[in-house]
């Protein structure tokens, strides 16, 4: 979907310089190692008025989450080099499409962003873009290099998919820099890497591995991978047990906050069972039984792939952790908890910051269905951006 609210112009990029402004004063702002791109003149970059999918964001927000005033600037859309085709957005049928986003007033900021769950580079719109846009920070976005519910068929062997996830992520926010520094004429003083779910599983694999590329890192109940566990391997098929078997005990000791028990017949309808079932043919193929019946601890090659994938807790920048006591498909005792404590174990508690918020669930969406019953969270990640 496309919303243009000004002048459109299209270029194919290939150099890492920006050029000067076209006849109707749009400049052609090129992106390091993209194979195509289009650069757009917004009256508003925001979710409002500009260039977006709002299938992408759809129910990872609540409704009472303000709207932000229009911010003028430039967008550019593309895509980085890849051979998968999971991503339809903007009619490419291309993965490793990305979102640039430059405001006239800059504050000398960056937020770069991966999209949560298996969504596209338009995921974060609502939740991150809109607001740092606001505030005058350039925002960029990448789909991670797979989308939908079968990017496991992206790769060769178990864990490529999510390998890939993390590479996305770097080869944009070394490109948006150059792009950013290029555009603007000077260095962006802070590059703040934010996600929510796999994408504040890359804020942290980031932090961990690419320190260098940022300044400071926020991730809102960001997917723990952790070869020995807990990971959604490890909790999510004792939780589908109890529910098919009608015996919360057992969703409770796969991790599952009690209090959130009203949630669970959603999570197992929309969440549980499909989730376990896309990430056990991404991290262990050849597993034919049901997604109640997966026991982790006896499944060494998914353990194998998940120690390609896996975090450590050796932050290298300062990174906010943000979660819910009511997540009901991370649950934060099996996760944030469990990060917090490599972190401290790891050393680098001083450059860690967590947040546990009573009655936060994992989407936001629903905070519109229980009202008086859950906590929205985005806020709370706009502020510590």
């Amino acid at each position: 979907m496309r919303r243009l609210a000004a002048s459109l112009a299209i270029v194919l990029v290939t150099s890492t310089l920006a050029l000067p402004a076209d006849a109707g004063g749009c400049p052609q702002v090129r992106v390091p190692g993209a194979e195509y791109a289009e650069v757009t003149c917004l009256d508003d970059l925001t979710t409002v008025g500009g260039r977006t999918n709002p299938a992408d964001y759809a129910g990872l927000t609540h409704s009472a989450l303000p709207q932000p005033e229009a911010v003028p600037g430039i967008q550019v859309d593309g895509y980085f080099p890849d051979t998968s085709r999971t991503n339809a957005n903007n009619g490419w049928n291309h993965d490793s499409q990305f979102v640039l986003r430059l405001p006239h007033r800059w504050n000398g900021g960056l937020v770069v962003a991966g999209s949560p769950g298996v969504r596209a580079q338009y995921a974060n719109d609502r939740a991150i873009s809109d607001d740092v846009l606001a505030k005058g920070y350039a925002y960029a976005a990448t789909d991670k290099g797979n989308t939908g519910a079968e990017f496991y068929r992206d790769g060769t062997k178990p864990g490529d998919a999510i390998v890939e996830w993390n590479h996305r992520m770097t080869e944009l926010t070394r490109a948006a820099r150059k792009a950013v520094t290029r555009y603007y004429h000077r260095a962006p003083r802070e590059v703040v890497a934010a996600g929510i779910s796999n994408g504040g599983y890359l804020v942290r694999w980031q932090l961990e591995n690419h320190p260098e590329l940022y300044t400071r890192g926020v991730d809102l109940e960001g997917t723990l991978w952790k070869a020995d566990g807990p990971n959604l391997l490890s909790f999510l098929p004792p939780a589908i047990r109890g529910y098919e078997q009608q015996n919360p005990s057992l969703i409770e000791k796969a991790g599952f906050n009690a209090k959130s028990s009203f949630l669970w017949d959603y999570h197992y309808t929309v969440y549980w069972k499909l989730t376990q079932r896309i990430y056990a043919a991404e991290l262990d193929p050849t597993y034919t039984g049901t997604e109640a019946a997966y026991d982790y601890s006896a499944r060494p090659q998914a353990q194998q792939a998940v120690r390609r994938i896996a975090l450590t807790g050796k932050i290298g920048k300062p990174l906010t952790t943000i979660h819910g006591t009511f997540d009901s498909l991370l649950p934060i005792t099996q996760d944030s908890d469990v990060y917090a404590a490599m972190v401290r174990r790891a050393g680098r508690e001083h450059l860690f910051r967590y947040q546990r918020v009573e009655a936060g669930n994992h989407v936001d969406g629903l905070v519109d269905a229980y009202p008086d019953r859950l906590v929205p969270l985005v806020p709370l990640l706009r502020k510590a951006i």
